[in-house]
């Protein structure tokens, strides 16, 4: 394996795992690069291409596709590149079909009971409402034809983001069940459950999302988390028996492999930890030309394919982008995420082992439950000899920057490759039992969030740095604040939780007043200005929305909305 040194800001060589592709990808990615040629790049959106189906066979389409009146510069007239389109490939819509998921009610019975203000309520219902508009299943072209689609067919209905993201997102799925538990519709969390596991078992992982062109990633891995929460709410044996082993398998897939790193401590003892690292080194489809764009200084064919490899392994973080995967924050070239061990893979990745020895004590399997116990003690101790800064009371982002070091040879931490710079993922740890657990820790971190300058007017913001990604200032992100929020609470302090309601309400105001505004729900907002959406990064802003949804009902149940308290940003 060949990492960077400190001295250089892209490998010479470039080495690594590559998952295959097929060719309908690949013949959708050439109507990509035709589209954009014909349209220009203002209101071009890439994803769009490869989310098309088509109409007819491969061989057919591709046929129809080169017997087009091609100019000397590799174009056609936009009138015939519509009729083209038309007659031979479907809308990105039609892959997936509305459908009203089986356990919806205008107003389940229980539902937010603490919520006694009534415009909070009658928004919180219209937030519930948004659940049909985001319920889908498969259609029927899909699971007969599956060749012509890049859509994954799945089992069960589905809940999608919104706007622009028209299928399955993984760790999206944890905040939308978090909402489902929340408006008491148990059936379809579990199908989204059942939906992931089948992932598990067709390709070893839970994809990024489920397209054909996100088989060469996975995402923040909360499947676990997403099976202990629907258990405690539901004590359905059955999910625990049937779910175990697909949990299994994921967790090996994140220890191992070129995921696995070893890092020897200043005491001199071996820690395992995880990172993100995609197996692929192409423009992602569903970006290519963006990431084409990025990489086209680049001269050397070897430092590109190194570059899109670290692009991809950024998008597997669910951060795409920050300048937390940057070596420099206004270089889009210095993407170096597959060197970095993050605070938050491993947060998730414990919580997995803690989840799993749980539901194997409860389901009777009590070698696989001690197993899991083990591994989360060696996993909090590696946590706490690698990303604790005790000065600053801060998990931190571990840089690997031994140059050639071989992984078998493992590498030296040293103080100095602590990523120092403030993001809300160096305090995902206080989400974990193992942190929380400690009043005196919980006490310490609590102050150095209070001081870390990220708690903002309207929330948590994910970095300070702003650079126009979309993954730092001002921008704010409804997963950051739940886990954060949770965490605190959790705890057991009343001062814990005094601040959680506070980052709670912010965060609940601004959703309200922007949804006010807009009539819509967001995928992220600024926490510098109530009502406000977010911006910067790839795409536009995009509304719906899954997680944002699932958070604000998951703040309501959990510190409903008393009929005094006010809702404006004052």
């Amino acid at each position: 394996m060949t990492t960077t040194s400190k001295s250089s800001t892209n490998p010479t060589t470039e080495s690594g795992p590559v998952a295959p592709t097929n060719p309908l990808l690949t013949f959708l990615q050439q109507l990509q690069e035709t589209a954009l040629k014909i349209l220009g790049p203002k209101n071009f959106d890439p994803k769009l291409y490869v989310d098309l189906s088509l109409k007819t066979n491969l061989s057919t389409a591709q046929d129809a596709f080169n017997r087009l009146p091609w100019t000397e510069n590799g174009t056609v007239s936009s009138t015939e590149f519509d009729i083209f389109m038309k007659s031979y490939l479907n809308g990105a819509e039609d892959d997936l079909v509305y459908t009203e998921p089986v356990d919806f009610s205008l107003e389940p019975e229980g539902f937010l009971l603490a919520v006694e203000n009534p415009a909070m309520r009658e928004w919180a219902l219209e937030v519930h409402f948004l659940w049909k508009n985001l319920c889908r299943r498969v259609a029927g072209g899909v699971l007969e034809s599956p060749e012509k689609h890049t859509l994954i067919p799945l089992p069960h209905p589905v809940m999608i983001p919104g706007s622009r993201f028209r299928e399955v997102y993984y760790w999206d799925s944890y905040w939308v069940i978090r909402g489902l538990l929340a408006s008491k519709m148990h059936e379809t969390a579990k199908g989204i459950v059942a939906n992931l596991i089948s992932l598990v078992d067709e390709f070893g992982f839970v994809l990024n999302g489920a397209r054909t062109y996100y088989c060469n990633r996975s995402q923040p891995p909360l499947l676990s988390s997403m099976v202990y929460d629907i258990y405690i709410r539901t004590d359905d044996m059955d999910l625990a028996k049937e779910s175990l082993p697909a949990l299994v398998k994921e967790h090996e897939f994140w220890i191992s492999g070129v995921h696995s790193v070893m890092i020897r401590d200043a005491q001199g003892h071996n820690h395992s930890l995880s990172r993100y690292y995609a197996m692929w080194n192409e423009p992602r489809p569903e970006s290519s030309t963006f990431n084409k764009e990025t990489v086209s200084k680049l001269l050397n064919d070897s430092e590109k394919q190194h570059l899109y490899r670290e692009l991809a392994s950024a998008a597997e973080t669910g951060w795409d982008f920050s300048t937390r995967w940057m070596r420099n924050p206004y270089d889009l070239t210095t993407f170096a995420t597959t060197s970095i061990i993050p605070v938050d893979l491993n947060s998730f990745i414990l919580k997995m082992e803690l989840d799993i020895a749980f539901l194997a004590n409860v389901t009777g399997d009590s070698t696989t439950a001690v197993q899991f116990l083990e591994a989360a003690q060696a996993r909090k101790w590696a946590m706490n000899a690698i990303f604790w800064n005790e000065e600053m009371g801060q998990w931190l982002d571990y840089w690997l920057r031994d140059g050639t070091t071989c992984k078998e040879e493992g590498y030296t931490w040293e103080a100095s490759n602590q990523n120092m710079n403030a993001f809300a993922s160096n305090f995902i740890p206080l989400w974990i039992e193992l942190f929380y657990s400690d009043g005196p820790l919980v006490e310490k971190v609590m102050q150095s969030f209070q001081s870390s300058g990220l708690l903002r007017a309207a929330g948590i913001a994910t970095s300070l740095t702003n650079t126009g990604q979309q993954w730092d200032f001002p921008n704010g992100w409804a997963p950051l604040q739940h886990m954060i929020v949770e965490g605190l609470v959790r705890s057991g302090s009343k001062e814990a939780r005094s601040l959680a309601e506070d980052i709670a309400v912010r965060w609940i105001k601004t959703n309200y007043i922007a949804y006010k505004k807009s009539g819509a729900m967001h995928e992220k907002y600024n926490v510098e200005k109530y009502g406000e959406f977010g911006g910067g990064g790839e795409y536009k802003p995009q509304t719906g929305f899954g997680w944002s949804n699932g958070v604000a009902l998951a703040f309501l149940e959990e510190f409903g909305w008393p009929q005094d308290l006010k809702i404006n940003c004052q």
